[in-house]
C-alpha cells in the first residue's frame, strides 16, 4: 500500500538544510550521485566513511537516515533520526522523517507526536502540517471503523468512514493500520510505493553588506520611537549571538524570557541546563546574524534573520525566527524556531 507522508529532501537534491565544510559537501555530492544511480549500498559506505572522520556531522547523519529508509531498514533509520532530534532539537526535518517511518508501520500516535514536534519547532513547515492532516485522517478512519465493529447499524459512523476513505484513499476500511494507505487525493494515482520525498528549498544567496543594512527593518519606521525599539531589538539579538559565540552561558540564558516556550515542552530549568552543557562542551562556536528583519508591535517583536553557525564539527546556514517580548525594560526571547 502507498504511504504519502513526505520525507525531506529529494535523493537527487544536495541543497540540504545544513551546509557542511567543503570536504563534506564533496562527499555529499558523491553520495547524491550514487543514490541517483540506485547504488544505495555504495552510498551508505561513503556516508559511513565520512562519519568515521566527523561522527557528529548532521548532514551526513541525515543522509544516512534517508539511505536506510530507502533500504527498508526502518528500525535503523528511526535510530538515526531520533538521535538527530536529540542533538539538534531545533531542526524540524528529522521529526518529519520519523513520522514517515512510524506511519509506514502503523504507529500513528507516534507519527502524530513527531509531527507536532516538527511544527512546534517550525510552525511554517508546510510538509509537516500536511502530513499531520493525513495522520489525523488515518486515526479518524480507525476510530470510525471501531465504532462500526461495536455497532454495525451506526449510519452516522458509516457516512463518516466513507468520507474519510474518500479523503485518504483507504480501501481496507482502516482495520489494519500497518497496510492501510495514507494518502491525499492528489497522490492517489502516484505510482511510487515508497513515501513521497520532497525537495528542500535551496539556500538563498548570502546578502551583501548593503542588502543586510537595507533589510534590518521590515517596514518603514512609523516614528522615532518605533525606530529606536527596532534598534533595541536588533541589539538584543546581536548580544544573544555574541554571548553564544563566547560561550558565556549565563549571559546567553539571560536573553530568554522566564516563560520561554521550550522546544520539547520540558521545564525551563531542564532546558537551560541542557543548553549550558551543550554550549560549554563545544571547543569553538561562532554565531553570525545576517539580513535581519525586525518588526515591533508594542511590547512584542519578531526578529527574522539568517543565522550562520560554525563549530569544530558543524557549519549551518539557516533561517531563524525569534519571537520576543519586553520584560523589565529588556527584550527577551519568548520563542525561537528554525525557518522563515
Amino acid at each position: 500500500m502507498r504511504h504519502i507522508l513526505k520525507n525531506v529532501l529529494t535523493l537527487s537534491s544536495l541543497s540540504l538544510l545544513l551546509m557542511s565544510a567543503t570536504v563534506m559537501a564533496d562527499d555529499a555530492a558523491d553520495v547524491g550521485k550514487l543514490l541517483r544511480a540506485g547504488q544505495t549500498n555504495e552510498a551508505l559506505q561513503k556516508v559511513d566513511a565520512a562519519l568515521a572522520q566527523k561522527p557528529k556531522d548532521a548532514q551526513m547523519r541525515f543522509l544516512k537516515g534517508l539511505i536506510l529508509t530507502e533500504q527498508s531498514k526502518s528500525a535503523e533509520a528511526i535510530t538515526v533520526f531520533t538521535k538527530l532530534t536529540d542533538d539538534y532539537p531545533e531542526l524540524p526535518e528529522p521529526y518529519n522523517n520519523l513520522a514517515v517511518l512510524y506511519a509506514s508501520s502503523g504507529q500513528y500516535d507516534k507519527a502524530r507526536a513527531a509531527l507536532e514536534m516538527a511544527i512546534r519547532t517550525n510552525p511554517t513547515y508546510g510538509t509537516a502540517h500536511e502530513n499531520l492532516g493525513d495522520v489525523y485522517a488515518k486515526l479518524a478512519s480507525q476510530a470510525y471503523d471501531k465504532a462500526l465493529q461495536l455497532d454495525s447499524g451506526n449510519s452516522t459512523a458509516k457516512l463518516k468512514l466513507t468520507l474519510v476513505r474518500n479523503l485518504v484513499g483507504n480501501t481496507t476500511g482502516g482495520t489494519n493500520p500497518k497496510t492501510a494507505a495514507l494518502t491525499t487525493p492528489a497522490a492517489v494515482t502516484a505510482p511510487a510505493a515508497k513515501p513521497t520525498v520532497v525537495a528542500a528549498a535551496k539556500p538563498e544567496p548570502e546578502p551583501t553588506k548593503a542588502e543586510s543594512k537595507a533589510n534590518i527593518k521590515s517596514t518603514p519606521a512609523a516614528s522615532p520611537v518605533a525606530d529606536r525599539e527596532e534598534e533595541e531589538v536588533l541589539k538584543a539579538v546581536e548580544s544573544w549571538a555574541k554571548a553564544w559565540s563566547s560561550k558565556d552561558t549565563t549571559t546567553y540564558l539571560a536573553h530568554y524570557a522566564k516563560d520561554f516556550q521550550t522546544p520539547k515542552g520540558e521545564t525551563h530549568k531542564a532546558w537551560a541546563e541542557e543548553r549550558r552543557n551543550r554550549i560549554e562542551g563545544k571547543g569553538r562556536i561562532n554565531v553570525k546574524i545576517e539580513a535581519a528583519k525586525i518588526s515591533v508591535d508594542g511590547n512584542t517583536a519578531t526578529a527574522k534573520f539568517r543565522q550562520i553557525y560554525t563549530s569544530d564539527q558543524l557549519t549551518a546556514n539557516s533561517r531563524k525566527t525569534l519571537n520576543m517580548v519586553k520584560q523589565d525594560g529588556k527584550w527577551q526571547i519568548k520563542q525561537e524556531r528554525a525557518g522563515s
